[in-house]
């Protein structure tokens, strides 16, 4: 078949529907034929990634084309499940409507909410009216370990398990900083991966009261650490030098020179 003979609705959505039934078909593509539920997750969680990357970089055409993978993975995932009688793409779209406006309900009802801190109490009121046992329910494994425990947290903050004073947050940050220190000395391998993991979760903790996320601050300082590194390696490169025959005091100079020059040109 070719572009020409493809008889698209006008509807761009609904003719990336059939785009994908299409390659999904007996006539098709193999290796979209080929794919399941399970073995899409992989690509898809990597799509999202390089939505959050465009983002990152402010590439806004790239942003374009990262989320036209992401809905086309959405779309692979509903056909996929229509295929197998589980549930159709509109069945996905009229659950999300829904959702939405049960979840909203100081826009599609007459409930009083004034603040963003209001609306986030009310959203998790209402989840477990739907039937939820526990606020902590519903927070993905799949998530990052930084991620999760900030959602973890922040669920837990809505019903007023929370630190109620900054320092108090603090205090409980150096608490944890003594106890891995004291273990780092003398504790075995299970100690010290479990005093270590309680500082990263005191550690978000501080990154909510200050209004950081800490995944995407950790994400930044590592991507400001990359560019830096390959920028001392370039210049590096440019000496005709190399790095492993240098100290540790030679490529600092190198470091802070980079330093130097992305504040010069107004880089973070």
């Amino acid at each position: 078949m070719t572009p020409e003979e493809l008889d698209l609705p006008e509807d761009r959505f609904r003719a990336l529907c059939e785009i994908i039934r299409i390659l999904r078909s007996p006539d098709g593509c193999p290796w979209d034929r080929k794919q399941t539920h399970q073995s899409l997750v992989t690509h898809l969680l990597e799509e999202a990634h390089e939505v959050v990357d465009t983002i990152d970089e402010q590439d806004w055409k790239g942003l374009q084309n990262e989320l036209g993978d992401l809905i086309m993975h959405i779309v692979f995932q509903a056909r996929i499940g229509e295929e197998g009688a589980e549930f159709t793409i509109d069945d996905v779209l009229e659950s999300i409507i829904q959702k939405l406006i049960r979840r909203h309900p100081h826009v599609f009802s007459t409930t009083q909410i004034e603040s963003a801190e209001e609306v986030l109490k009310n959203w998790e009121l209402i989840k477990m009216e739907e039937g939820r046992e526990s606020v902590l329910e519903g927070v993905p494994r799949s998530l990052s370990a930084l991620n999760r425990a900030h959602r973890l947290q922040s669920r837990a903050s809505q019903v007023g398990f929370d630190w109620e004073e900054p320092e108090h947050v603090w205090e409980k940050v150096e608490e944890e900083i003594g106890e891995l220190r004291e273990v780092a000395e003398q504790g075995t391998a299970e100690e010290i991966e479990e005093e270590f993991g309680d500082l990263l979760f005191s550690l978000v903790n501080i990154s909510r009261f200050v209004g950081v996320n800490a995944e995407n601050a950790l994400r930044k300082s590592t991507n400001k650490f990359i560019r830096r590194f390959q920028a001392v390696e370039q210049q590096v490169r440019e000496r005709d030098l190399n790095m492993e025959h240098m100290t540790l005091e030679e490529l600092d100079e190198y470091w802070e020179h980079v330093k130097r020059e992305e504040k010069k040109n107004g880089e973070v």
